[in-house]
């Protein structure tokens, strides 16, 4: 069975996983009003896509929640069908595009894509899919940077 990892400030742990955040935000894998939830396939994968949205460093209280899923529930998207600017920032509209359709398509509850930082397995968690609810969802535990990481 899959896990993933999400790691999000204490103060937003009761609205991790409805997909408001990226809807408000937008981010490489949707645009804005989009309903998407992200997470990692490791804990230390997780820790690196948060920090590289810290800049400046601030800390916070952060949680992180440990996810479990069927491998049915996943669609793998090929990574020969990126486009070449994938990884490119600001994150380019063509990958906005991938995201935004896989979630109106509505194939499956979860989407892995590589990460552009490692190349490892990042998933897009679809809330608005019936399956969504098979995804087992972990309490949260506190999660702390090593400070080394924000110097």
């Amino acid at each position: 069975m899959p896990e993933a990892w999400r790691i999000v400030k204490e103060k937003h742990a009761a609205t991790a996983f409805t997909g408001e955040g990226a809807a408000k935000a937008g981010g490489r894998w949707n645009s804005r009003g989009v309903l998407l939830v992200y997470a990692s396939g490791t804990k230390s994968l997780a820790t690196l896509e948060n920090l590289v949205h810290l800049n400046p460093p601030v800390i916070f209280k952060y949680v992180v929640f440990p996810l479990q899923f069927d491998d049915a529930l996943v669609e793998i998207f090929p990574v020969k069908d990126l486009p070449a600017d994938w990884r490119t920032e600001p994150p380019p509209p063509a990958t906005k595009a991938i995201g935004d359709a896989w979630v109106k398509a509505a194939r499956s509850a979860i989407l892995a894509l590589p990460s552009v930082i490692t190349g490892d397995t990042n998933y897009l968690l679809n809330p608005a899919h019936p399956d969504f609810k098979k995804i087992v969802i972990g309490q949260p535990e506190p999660f702390v940077f090593d400070p080394r990481l924000l110097s």
